[in-house]
């Protein structure tokens, strides 16, 4: 997370509907002994209340080993839009320097296993949320799968939640410069920023979210 405050005010209701919308992000946690810690990019949900997010892991990931001994403290970064911000495109004092811009929202809590008969109800919710985005196509649903088939396929995965305790959200959409300049560099994020969703990433700094 960007330490700068102008960046970090976004209100935890913000952050949170932000990361569910986006619904995919980076868990991590920390072994705790010798080995580095695990990564893993991860579809979610998460729940009406703001206080669980729902994901699954296939039962081949290491994750899941250290979580058979127990919760653990987790993470999981949520990224958004993002694009390379050239000084010229300020129009305004010489002096700048390049920069990034971006959006980030971080979940941290702790993560544990759920056990194995909220599975099939995690994956319908989960392709259903998806799937609403992709209309008028008629949604996918999970009885598309052969029963053997699909026994097989809930056999190879395992759900997890993490109980959020902290949220932290960076927006770094140029709030610490004038308005002006602010708005030139989304006109130029938007005609030839590189990075990802650089349309989005304009509109947010045209229109920054309100803070806290």
């Amino acid at each position: 997370m960007h330490p700068s405050p102008p960046f970090r005010q976004v209100s935890r209701q913000a952050n949170l509907a932000f990361a569910s919308e986006r619904g995919f992000g980076v868990l991590a946690l920390n072994p705790g002994d010798a080995h580095s810690p695990l990564l893993s990019h991860v579809p979610f949900l998460l729940a009406e209340d703001g206080k669980f997010v729902h994901a699954h892991l296939s039962r081949a990931n290491p994750i899941l080993d250290i979580l058979a001994e127990g919760e653990r403290r987790a993470v999981l970064a949520v990224s958004g839009p993002d694009s390379y911000i050239s000084p010229d495109w300020y129009e305004t004092d010489p002096g700048q320097v390049p920069t990034w811009n971006y959006v980030a929202v971080h979940l941290r809590g702790h993560l544990r296993l759920r056990p194995e008969e909220t599975l099939r109800g995690h994956l319908e919710a989960l392709s259903a949320k998806f799937e609403q985005r992709l209309l008028p196509k008629p949604p996918w649903r999970i009885e598309k799968v052969p029963g053997r088939q699909l026994q097989a396929l809930m056999g190879a995965i395992r759900p997890v939640e993490l109980e959020i305790e902290a949220v932290d959200g960076t927006w770094k959409l140029n709030q610490n410069k004038p308005d002006s300049a602010r708005l030139a560099a989304a006109s130029h994020v938007e005609a030839a920023g590189f990075g990802m969703e650089n349309l989005l990433l304009a509109e947010l700094m045209r229109s920054p979210p309100e803070t806290d």
